[in-house]
This record gives C-alpha cells, sequence and structure tokens, in this order.
C-alpha cells in the first residue's frame, strides 16, 4: 500500500463522505427508518456527526443548519417531499434494533 499523508488521507474522506451525501440525496426513496433498521444509522445521525465535528472546532451550528447541510434543502422540505409513514413492521424492527443495542 502507497503512504498516504495526513492530509491526503483527510482530503480522501472528505471526498468519500461527500459522495455518500451526494448518493443518499439521489436515493431520496430510501427511508431512513430503512437505514437505521439495516446499518444503525441514517441521515439524522450523519447530520449529528457533522454538527458534532462543527462543535469540537468550536463552530456553532444549529440541528436545522446541520440536516439542512446533510439533506441538501431544510428537513422539513424534505420530509414533506420524501418521508412516507412507517410501516408497522419498519417499526418493529426499529424497536428491536434499538433494544438490542441499549
Amino acid at each position: 500500500m502507497s503512504k498516504i499523508s495526513p492530509q491526503q488521507n483527510t482530503e480522501l474522506e472528505a471526498a468519500a463522505f461527500r459522495r455518500l451525501i451526494a448518493h443518499l440525496r439521489e436515493r431520496s426513496d430510501v427511508q431512513n427508518i430503512d437505514m437505521m433498521n439495516l446499518a444503525g444509522f441514517c441521515r439524522n445521525c450523519l447530520s449529528n456527526w457533522y454538527r458534532d465535528a462543527a462543535d469540537a472546532q468550536g463552530i456553532e451550528l444549529s440541528k436545522d443548519e446541520s440536516r439542512e447541510i446533510i439533506y441538501g434543502m431544510p428537513y422539513s422540505e424534505w420530509r414533506d417531499k420524501y418521508q412516507t409513514e412507517a410501516s408497522e413492521e419498519q417499526k418493529q424492527k426499529f424497536e428491536e434494533s434499538i433494544t438490542a443495542h441499549r
């Protein structure tokens, strides 16, 4: 494996993150609850992690601002356009998943 400098590593991580965000914006058909049930994180988690990183650097960022960065639009707009009602099966899987991780 070639030697990757810390700066290159940061740039590669940032590029991969941007690609993930672009992919999630394109896949608005994938609901957050499905992501939580399958992977244990969702778009809201990413926005929280982004805000945590900002806080760690002394950058003030509201919950709404961090969500808009991840969703590419205000969260309320995304929710109105793309979010569907979770099925009972999705809700049950979510509850089982949360219980398993406590």
